[in-house]
């Protein structure tokens, strides 16, 4: 957490209680879009571009609820080594408004073949909805490419980039991307509840989200009784936006913007490479790509009993996360040193040794 976040909250609850609703006249209205400016810059867009949401499950279901499956052109690609919560959304609801799914497989659990991705997106598609990087792997997605030929084909882009902005460097103008979404969960040093999305002006000022709200109203005080879409980012809003989770969310974002990133991608690479030569030098099967061009920031691992071994790590205050099927994946940032890797890398070396894993059970309440 950034040093400056209880000062923030801290301002929030000044604010509520000098001003209580009034609070909203001062600028408590205008913070989906003003978060949104601090983000706006580390994914190559523009001020006024990026709203803020809850979560990227909603934003993604917004994007899809504006899209008509009802034709020939019904169908969303995606692929396997997307995340849960996105394809749930994305493919429940996709389904309930017609659209058929396709899901262009993995085989290895750790890459895709991109043009088996070009080959499933023709001319029925509606949307190519994929991450930036995958999950568990941190395979690289070729997002300029599968944006080509997505638009050659009349479909739409919806990207989520979770697991990419903040560690790699993204431009949503360079790879003319449709919609984007992420989180400052990870890589932005944030909190839970600040997500984002991006909509490209070219093309939302022609779609209209069923997904939506009040604050979506391009007249929101009027209190109409039928939608007339705000323009701008905020077509895309639905209701009253949870302000607290805003004050906290643009402390990382403005930390990571200082730090620069195109040195923390350096970093990180540095980083994973040394923690992929660890993984080598014991024999641990890797299920992160090789190639640092095609390897974002986390480098997983399979390790014997290796969801016991990073609930011990987190006794420790070693933190990583366990993913079913990878293996331990571990997450250095900027702020992460040499001496944290090896250490990490030791101490799983010593649990093994000692047994001590044992001492976990195989299973908790908790998801880390």
């Amino acid at each position: 957490m950034p040093r400056t976040v209880p000062g923030r909250l801290a301002e929030y609850a000044r604010e509520w209680n000098e001003l209580g609703v009034r609070a909203w006249a001062k600028d408590w209205w205008m913070r989906p879009l003003s978060a949104g400016n601090e983000i706006a810059p580390l994914i190559g867009a523009g001020e006024d571009q990026v709203t803020m949401m809850p979560n990227v499950s909603l934003a993604q279901s917004a994007v899809v609820s504006a899209l008509d499956f009802s034709g020939s052109r019904n169908t969303i690609v995606m692929t396997s080594l997307d995340f849960p919560s996105v394809r749930y959304a994305v493919e429940k609801l996709g389904r309930r408004l017609g659209a058929r799914i396709v899901v262009v497989e993995s085989e290895d659990g750790i890459s895709i073949d991109e043009q088996r991705i070009i080959d499933a997106i023709d001319e029925r598609t509606r949307l190519v909805a994929i991450s930036h990087v995958a999950f568990k792997s941190a395979y690289i997605f070729d997002l300029k490419r599968i944006a080509e030929r997505a638009h050659s084909m009349g479909a739409f882009l919806s990207v989520d980039a979770f697991h990419s902005v903040g560690v790699i460097p993204v431009d949503v103008v360079r790879d003319d991307i449709d919609f984007l979404s992420g989180g400052v969960l990870k890589w932005l040093c944030g909190g839970p509840g600040g997500c984002f999305l991006y909509a490209s002006p070219k093309v939302q000022a022609t779609l209209e989200p069923a997904l939506t709200g009040w604050v979506a109203h391009s007249r929101p005080f009027d209190f109409e009784e039928s939608m007339d879409y705000a323009s701008g980012a905020y077509r895309w809003m639905t209701g009253t936006p949870g302000i607290p989770a805003l004050y906290a969310a643009v402390e990382g974002p403005k930390i990571v913007k200082r730090a620069g990133i195109e040195r923390i991608r350096e970093k990180s690479k540095r980083m994973t490479a040394r923690l992929v030569k660890l993984a080598d030098d014991r024999g641990l099967r890797l299920t992160t790509p090789r190639d640092p061009e095609k390897r974002g920031g986390t480098v997983t691992f399979d390790v014997p009993h290796g969801y016991e071994v990073a609930q011990y790590l987190i006794s420790r205050d070693i933190v990583v996360d366990y993913r079913v099927g990878a293996g331990i994946r571990i997450a250095p940032h900027f702020f992460t040193t040499d001496s944290e890797i090896e250490s990490a890398i030791g101490e799983i070396d010593s649990v093994l040794e000692s047994g001590d894993w044992k001492n976990f059970s195989k299973r908790s309440s908790v998801v880390t």
